[in-house]
């Protein structure tokens, strides 16, 4: 049997069913062949922006294992690509596939800066750390467009409120004026994604994302800038890149990173069928080896949902990717320190600047 076509510059190769719809529209095969020897182009792959209006934009995390009390996330869905991305499922709750509708039918919420000052002006609100891409890139393609992520950062900046960012993509320098604003009262840190040095890797893994090295030069500048840099060096995929932890950690502390953090990949709802299909056709000739190694880190199975383990892993490959975690923080990061942010700020410009009105 002849491998099926790939599907250039996307991670998923198709689109799942969504587990909340009683009806599926699907594309033949057969129907999917006819177009191509006529010519005609069976659906478009061009990225489409849709915009929702959501009544607020603030999320509490209550899982006890993310890291984070409260995130928010301009942007649904996210055309980076990234094959493993866990967000993927979280597309469905908006009737859409976590396949290939999550690369190209991002979902925008214009209204999130002024959703974002309404909930920390609020007279009950304490401040806490909020995460900028708590489920998808704040930085993705879409923002260079609708430039809404500045205008939350404009926002935390207004308002003396400490914020976190997550993202791997090098558009965040474009923002470098007012993250430097912010740290300047250590009201900002930033989580910067890696997830391996083989371009080739990335590109396969994460086809619309930024290039390593734009990424490794975020981490430098913002450095040079005293911006707060955690790496994330996740997931961690044996049999892809979880050899490179080692490596991956000396380079990005030798580029100015604080700390970095990692995580097992995991391949929950239908993130197992979309990644099973894409390494079948991306790496055929190791895709059973990989597949068998995320099995032995979660207990025999892809799917993993058990707090504190899920993100973790266990067994013997987990294990060995922990040891190397270990002895890289001991190598490149052992006098280094990550930063709090300041929380104080923001209940004083609450108690003294809004008082006024």
């Amino acid at each position: 049997m002849e491998p099926k076509e790939f599907l250039k510059g996307r991670g998923a190769q198709q689109n799942t069913p969504n587990k909340f719809l009683k009806h599926v529209y699907e594309m033949r095969e057969d129907f999917l062949e006819f177009c191509r020897l006529e010519g005609e182009e069976a659906e478009n792959n061009k990225t489409q922006y849709i915009p929702i209006f959501p009544k607020t934009i603030v999320n509490k995390v209550d899982s006890p294992d993310v890291g984070m009390g409260y995130s928010m996330n301009p942007y649904q869905g996210c055309e980076h690509g990234c094959i493993y991305c866990y967000a993927r499922n979280a597309h469905e709750y908006w009737g859409y596939s976590a396949g290939l509708d999550f690369e190209r039918k991002i979902l925008v919420k214009k209204a999130a800066p002024e959703l974002l000052a309404a909930k920390i002006k609020h007279k009950t609100w304490k401040a806490e750390t909020i995460v900028l891409s708590g489920n998808t890139d704040c930085y993705q393609p879409a923002e260079k467009k609708f430039e809404i992520t500045r205008k939350c950062l404009e926002v935390f900046l207004k308002y003396r409120h400490p914020v976190g960012i997550i993202t791997k993509n090098s558009l965040i320098l474009r923002d470098l004026d007012i993250l430097k604003e912010l740290n300047a009262q250590q009201l900002v840190g930033v989580n910067i994604s890696i997830t391996s040095l083989s371009e080739k890797t990335r590109r396969k893994l994460e086809p619309r994302t930024a290039s390593l090295q734009k990424r490794l030069q975020a981490i430098k500048v913002l450095s040079e800038n005293n911006i707060p840099v955690n790496a994330m060096l996740a997931p961690m995929i044996p049999g892809i890149n979880s050899h490179e932890l080692l490596k991956l950690a000396k380079t990005v502390s030798e580029y100015g990173a604080l700390s970095f953090g990692f995580t097992v990949v995991r391949l929950n709802g239908a993130i197992g069928q979309i990644f099973t299909d894409w390494i079948k056709r991306a790496m055929p000739d190791r895709a059973e080896k990989v597949l068998h190694l995320i099995q032995d880190c979660h207990g025999g199975t892809i799917n993993d949902s058990r707090f504190e383990i899920r993100s973790r892993g266990e067994g013997k490959i987990a294990s060995q990717i922990h040891d190397m975690a270990k002895l890289a923080k001991q190598l490149y990061f052992k006098d280094k320190v990550f930063p709090y942010l300041n929380h104080d700020l923001h209940e004083q410009y609450k108690n003294g600047q809004m008082r006024l009105f």
